[in-house]
This record gives structure tokens, C-alpha cells and sequence, in this order.
């Protein structure tokens, strides 16, 4: 019986030959699902966090499918997503989502779930943020102290909100107080709370991720451009061989069970789910 590497081995080099201009090649982060139907999905934060794997596993099983996860930030996964290098991405990023539908190289936009985004910092809050009247007046405040950010510069969604926030206060932040990473979630909140810093972190990796943080606390949350609603978008039909299976995946991903898997995701460790699904999202905004 051939072990899970030997079937691996095999997987991404279907993965390999199924696309046209052979760019995938043996870029997978991680494979999930072992069936004939292979596609490639580009995402960050679902997939550090395992949600994709659930989501993967599971559709994989339903559809015969084999699953390539390539860890992207918003950015580069719309950047794949254009040279048609992946079937799906899983992004934050509404603006560049529907400029991107507009253009024609991507479709079938689907919400999917959302959390929202943290301020977190040092527990004795230097730039006394708390209590803000909202996001955009926390960065002011930080801004005016200078005090020491955390600022992911990697293009990605969250990058994205961050910069939205410094516009909407007029800021063009600079110096040495404000540290670029250029590293993914997990990594940058990491270094902010080794040094002692302000960070945009989304909710659900602080939520796994907290216990081992006891030198940051969340300082401002609750304002509402802080919600994060993620979207999936796929290659047009027949732009890439895996398009079609990317569809239906994201079909999947908006149907019962699969809003099931989101919004249980994290309950059994963490008490509570660490993605809302989308049901519930639009049910807030009415």
C-alpha cells in the first residue's frame, strides 16, 4: 500500500501537468485530498489556521478532488489568480475583489464567512488607544506618540485595511516607530509582542494564538470598518483545467455544510467558532 508522501508525490505532479503553462509545479503548501479532480487554492490565514484543510478534506471526500494550498497573502493570491497559476483564491480585499470581476479574469465571487480585525498592544497602552471613538483616531493616537507598529508592508488584506486606515487619517506613516515586517499574520504578531509593539491582528489568529502572547492585549476592537468579510473568486470556466472543480468548491464552500464547517471551526478547542459564516454576516448587515 503506497504511504500518504508516495501519494503526495504523485498528486503534485497531476497538479503539475494539469496546468497549461506548467507554473504550478511542486509549489503546494500542503495537499489535501487525494482524488483525480485536482485544483489549486491560494489563501493566507484560512490556511495557517487548518480552516482550509477542514474545508478541503471534506470536499475533497464529496468530489474526488485533490486540493493544492498555496499560501499567498491577498496580493500575491490575486496575482496567481491573473497568471492563472491557481483556481481559486480565498481573499479579504472587496475592492481589488470586484475591480478584478470587472476586468474579466476572475468570477463567481462568493462570500464565504468574515471576522473582524483586533488592535492589539503592550497591556500598559502607551498611546492610550483604548477607548478611541474609532479606528482611524487609535492610529492618530499612535501615530502622534510615535509608538512603536507593527505594519505587515506584504500587499496582503490585511496590509490593505491597515493602509485604508492611515488614509482615512490623513498620515503617511514613517520612522522608525513604524516597523515593516513583510512576514505573514502569525509571524508579525509574533514580533510585536517580542517587541513590544501595536499590531492589526485578525480575530481568529488571536484567538489561537493568545495564550502564548502575554505581552499583548486587544486595546481597541468594535468599529465597524474593522470587519473582514472573506470572498472567494475563481478562473473563468475554462480559463485553467481545474477552474470547474474550483467552482464547485466554492459552491461547496457557500452551502449548508460548508457554512457548518465555518462557523464550527475552532468550537471544540476554543470554546467558540473563530470564523463567523456568511449567513450570519448577512443577517448583521440587515
Amino acid at each position: 500500500m503506497p504511504g500518504k508522501g508516495f501519494l503526495n508525490f504523485f498528486v503534485i505532479l497531476a497538479l503539475s501537468l494539469s496546468w497549461s503553462n506548467g507554473s504550478a509545479q511542486s509549489l503546494c503548501t500542503a495537499i489535501y485530498g487525494s482524488g483525480d479532480r485536482t485544483f489549486a487554492v491560494a489563501t493566507g490565514s484560512p490556511g495557517e489556521l487548518g480552516l482550509l484543510k477542514i474545508l478541503g478534506e471534506a470536499f475533497a471526500r464529496e468530489a474526488g478532488a485533490s486540493l493544492c494550498w498555496m499560501k499567498a497573502g491577498s496580493g500575491a493570491s490575486f496575482d496567481l489568480l491573473r497568471q492563472k497559476k491557481v483556481d481559486v483564491i480565498l481573499v479579504h480585499a472587496p475592492e481589488a475583489e470586484k475591480k478584478a470581476v470587472q476586468e474579466g479574469w476572475a468570477v463567481h465571487r462568493t462570500l464565504i464567512g468574515y471576522n473582524e480585525f483586533f488592535l492589539v498592544g503592550p497591556p500598559g497602552d502607551p498611546a492610550e488607544i483604548t477607548g478611541s471613538a474609532s479606528a482611524a483616531e487609535a492610529f492618530r493616537r499612535m501615530a502622534a506618540r510615535k509608538a512603536r507598529f507593527f505594519s505587515r508592508g506584504d500587499d496582503s488584506g490585511t496590509h490593505r485595511k491597515e493602509m485604508a486606515l492611515w488614509r482615512q487619517t490623513g498620515i503617511q506613516p514613517a520612522g522608525e516607530w513604524y516597523r515593516v515586517t513583510g512576514t505573514f499574520m502569525g509571524a508579525s504578531l509574533k514580533r510585536a509582542h517580542e517587541e513590544q509593539g501595536y499590531f492589526l491582528t485578525d480575530s481568529s489568529t488571536w484567538v489561537m494564538e493568545q495564550g502564548h502572547l502575554p505581552h499583548l492585549k486587544v486595546l481597541y476592537r468594535g468599529d465597524p470598518f474593522l470587519i473582514n468579510a472573506y470572498h472567494g473568486l475563481t478562473q473563468p470556466p475554462g480559463a485553467t483545467p481545474g477552474a470547474e472543480t474550483g467552482a464547485r468548491f466554492l459552491d461547496f464552500l457557500a452551502s449548508d455544510p460548508g457554512q457548518r464547517l465555518i462557523g464550527d471551526f475552532g468550537k471544540e478547542r476554543f470554546g467558540q467558532g473563530i470564523y463567523q459564516n456568511a449567513r450570519r454576516y448577512l443577517k448583521e448587515l440587515n
